[in-house]
């Protein structure tokens, strides 16, 4: 029984400090983009911005989830949740270059534009969990 006690203690710290750090991405991304995602998802109910943040939290969600798979204490997975912070904050940076209207196209509510943010967060998140092996 203490092997489950530990096991459940584990599991809330890393629960709870990945869901703070997703918190901290989905504020850190909304003021790097250019566009209001709160005001175009909740108020007007902008499909392409509901798909493109969904898409970087789920990239993120995907390489945080590898920290927390490879990592052995706090202080590592807060380096590597930082990491994957920034890995998509690249990825972010990426998608707007190749793609200079984005925030426009997305306020706009252009899904093409959505689903390439989306599928570059989610590409980059696969990536980053991949590449945070022991």
């Amino acid at each position: 029984m203490p092997g489950l006690f530990s096991g459940l203690v584990a599991f809330a710290a890393y629960f709870v400090g990945a869901i703070g750090y997703c918190i901290v991405f989905g504020l850190i991304y909304t003021r790097l983009t250019a566009h209001d995602e709160f005001d175009l998802i909740v108020r007007q109910h902008n499909a392409s911005a509901g798909l493109a943040f969904g898409g970087a939290l789920i990239g993120f969600a995907l390489a945080l989830a590898g920290a927390v798979h490879n990592t052995r204490s706090a202080l590592e997975f807060m380096v590597w949740g930082l990491v994957a912070m920034l890995s998509q904050f690249l990825a972010y940076g990426v998608a707007r270059l190749l793609h200079p209207g984005l925030s426009n196209a997305i306020a706009q509510n252009a899904l093409a534009s959505a689903y390439w943010v989306a599928s570059v967060s989610i590409a980059s998140g696969l990536l980053a969990a991949a590449c945070m092996s022991p």
